[in-house]
Parts: C-alpha cells; sequence; structure tokens
C-alpha cells in the first residue's frame, strides 16, 4: 500500500479531545486487515536487524504496533502507562502537551543496562511523550535504537525534542 493509501483510512476529528486539536483517528485504518498489515511488514523490514532487544509501546495506541513488531523481531515488549497503571516499582517522569500536562512510569525491571530499545507510538506532534519516554529509557540504562511513530506532524516540530535520536515515520501531515 502506498502512503496516500494509508493517509486515506485515517478519520481526521476536529476539536478532540479539546477544542482546536485535530485529532488523527487510527482505528478507521486498524480496522483495515490489508492495511494493518501492510504496515506491519514495512516495520518489521525497516528494523529487522537492528539487534533490537525491547520494544516500548506508549498508552494506548503505541501498545497496537509496538506489541506487534515485538513479536516480529523476537524482541521483548515494554508498556510504558500512564499513572497508577503498573503494579511493581516504577520510574515516573511528569511532561508537557500541546492541552495540558501527564506523566508516564515504566517498570524499574523492564529494561536491563544497555539493551536496544525501539519506542514505538502512533502519533508524534510536539514531541512531549516521546522525549519523556527517552528519559525514562535512559534512566534504566537503555540504548534508544529509535523511536518510530505511524503519523507525525510536522508542524508541530516533535522532532526537535527528539535530536540525536532515529525517528522514523510512515505518514506525514505538513
Amino acid at each position: 500500500m502506498t502512503v496516500d493509501q494509508y493517509r486515506s483510512l485515517i478519520r481526521e476529528v476536529p476539536d478532540f479531545p479539546r477544542a482546536g486539536i485535530l485529532f488523527y483517528d487510527i482505528t478507521t485504518l486498524l480496522k483495515d486487515p490489508a492495511a494493518f498489515a501492510a504496515i506491519a511488514d514495512e516495520l518489521t523490514a525497516y528494523y529487522q536487524g537492528q539487534g533490537i532487544s525491547k520494544v516500548v509501546g506508549i498508552e494506548s495506541r503505541g501498545f497496537i504496533y509496538g506489541g506487534t513488531l515485538a513479536q516480529r523481531l523476537k524482541a521483548g515488549f515494554v508498556p510504558v502507562r500512564k499513572p497508577g497503571k503498573l503494579p511493581a516499582a516504577i520510574y515516573e517522569v511528569n511532561y508537557e502537551l500541546e492541552y495540558g500536562s501527564n506523566s508516564l512510569a515504566i517498570h524499574r525491571d523492564a529494561i536491563v543496562k544497555g539493551e536496544r530499545v525501539l519506542i514505538v507510538d502512533d502519533l508524534l506532534a510536539t514531541g512531549g511523550t516521546a522525549a519523556a519516554t527517552v528519559m525514562l529509557i535512559k534512566q534504566l540504562g537503555g540504548e534508544i535504537a529509535g523511536l518510530d511513530f505511524l503519523v507525525e506532524l510536522q508542524s508541530l516540530n516533535g522532532r526537535d525534542k527528539l535530536a540525536g535520536y532515529p525517528v522514523h515515520s510512515t505518514i506525514l501531515y505538513p
């Protein structure tokens, strides 16, 4: 499938979750079995052979392709969650969103020092969530192999917060 075909499957929802925000809903792409499989195939080929030990999926849509990639790359899967969702000892970091603030947590035993980690999420906007996840991985001693996003909103300059790390996005919006 082409990027334009993928883009045509994404629903744009104005004023969600707040007025003035245009939400790119990937659930309409995910329900298309050919599109879901094609993206999984592309991402697997892209990351194959890079020695990735763990795939970190950011809550919640990062779990979808993150879990799929981890299985296909024969890597472990690690969820990064919002507050109060993980049952054991955690590291937590606060960060700013384009419409507020939040925090993310990871289990303290999720990554072993030196493991190569791929971070996966559905969308790169301002980069706050991804940058917070990078901080968590670095706190555990992980090596960032890359960050992968299904969609990137280039006008919000999220890559700027991820300078020095390899960033790959499948679908770019200006």
